[in-house]
């Protein structure tokens, strides 16, 4: 572990991970001083600071960064300082979608390994929080967000999984070729003693394979593959290193739907047996995971309509794959804050299936009018929430399913997305009072 006694460290960004961070940082000898242009925060002018820690919600190309990393300062994030503090393995995940499902996934598969796995990370526990917890044969399973991978130095997971790659956050990374090398930091310090789990069906992610040093393993819903994790007849298999082939369960015995779904387990199981685990345990897990919170999380049904909580669609590829996991007819809810994505596809998505779509935040409009041009009038805009999903409620009938699926991020309106989510169960349970 790193000395931080009497290092001079400003915390830049004061959400989760940034007072996970100064804890960490205090009780290790740090001076530490804090900055957060949101509640009004400053260092004193002129300060000079050996580190500055980013919270993933602070541009690195911010200008007081800019002028600490010319007067010398270390420029990291909180997952590089997790790196740096926790004992043990670190299992990383990223993608443009299915993190934190394959995240937990995976934990859940370790921790009945009897492995001591710590889930943390853009899952909601920083690795900061619980670094004086972990041991050398600890294995720390990491959420990895674009954000958090900008600022990694030395970060080294033994594996490291890209679940997919679609266009999310141009508004921060610029362009699609930054946003992509921010994913492939992931595998930056690997080498070949090390593994990358990655999808063989989707192209972008797939085609950073020879930019990487560690064994690929592949997974695919698509092909049959001589290495790594796949579908055949319908069972889940692992091919391994040695041409051993392993049935584990039925793809229709997963509690999570979708074929986002079925990728997300299919990475999990060439990511845990990386990690050593037996084939009888990832079955089992397998057929009893039931998935995230405010991931198509079914929030209940009054007068036969059905009503879904997919909160964590933050993305229009997300909100494709919950109207493609979903049974129609949906009556869907959309819109938030603008990260400039483009939602041609994800009017192209409804596909019949959608009967009425229910819009609010600062995309409504430009959805709005991407739907008009798709030729699909059947929306309405309105303020705020609690009216949104008493207008879809009204607008269904029985047999059909409300779905929030945004397709955009929540801060226009909500601090994250669980409490944009947690605001909809809340006005699903005023419905049914």
């Amino acid at each position: 572990m790193a000395c931080f006694k009497g290092k001079k460290v400003l915390i830049a960004g004061l959400g989760v991970s940034g007072r996970a961070a100064k804890e960490a940082l205090v009780s290790l000898g740090a001076e530490v001083a804090v900055r957060d242009d949101k509640l009004g925060y400053f260092p004193v002018a002129g300060s000079i600071y050996d580190m500055l820690v980013l919270s993933p919600g602070v541009p690195p190309d911010s200008e007081f960064i800019k002028e600490a990393k010319a007067a010398g300062s270390e420029i990291i994030g909180e997952l590089e300082l997790s790196y740096r503090l926790c004992k043990g393995r670190f299992l990383a995940v990223t993608g443009t979608n299915g993190k934190t499902t394959t995240t937990s996934l995976l934990g859940e598969i370790l921790k009945n390994a009897g492995r001591d796995a710590f889930t943390v990370g853009n899952i909601g526990v920083p690795g900061c929080a619980v670094f004086k917890e972990t041991k050398d044969e600890s294995w720390l399973v990491t959420e990895a967000s674009s954000f958090q991978l900008e600022t990694v130095m030395e970060f080294k997971p033994h594996i490291s999984a890209i679940l997919n790659i679609t266009p999310d956050h141009i508004d921060r990374h610029k362009n699609m070729r930054n946003y992509v090398n921010a994913k492939a930091n992931i595998f930056m310090n690997q080498d070949e003693n090390d593994y990358f789990v990655v999808n063989y069906d989707d192209k972008q992610a797939y085609s950073l394979v020879p930019f990487c040093r560690a064994k690929s393993v592949p997974f695919s819903r698509a092909a049959e593959l001589p290495y790594g994790a796949f579908v055949r007849g319908g069972m889940i298999v692992f091919s391994g290193e040695n041409g051993e082939t392993m049935e584990l369960c039925g793809s229709e015995e997963l509690l999570i739907p979708g074929g986002h779904n079925l990728e997300n387990a299919l990475a999990a199981v060439a990511a845990s047996f990386s990690a050593g685990a037996g084939s009888e345990v990832i079955a089992e897990t397998l057929r009893s995971f039931k998935g995230v919170e405010h991931r198509l999380e079914p929030c209940g049904k009054i007068g036969g309509v059905s009503f879904i909580n997919d909160s964590k669609g933050t993305n229009p590829d997300a909100s494709i794959k919950a109207i493609e996991a979903v049974a129609a007819p949906i009556i869907l809810i959309a819109g938030g804050y603008d990260k400039k994505s483009r939602f041609d596809d994800f009017i192209d998505s409804f596909n019949g299936k959608v009967k009425y779509m229910v819009l609010l935040g600062e995309t409504a409009e430009s959805i709005g009018d991407a739907a008009k041009i798709k030729g699909f009038s059947s929306f309405a805009i309105f303020k705020d929430m609690e009216e949104c999903v008493g207008r879809a409620y009204k607008l269904a009938a029985p047999g059909d399913t409300v779905l929030l699926s945004p397709a955009c991020a929540s801060f226009d309106m909500y601090t994250d997305f669980e409490e944009r989510g947690r605001h909809f169960k809340e006005c699903v349970v005023r419905i049914g009072e």
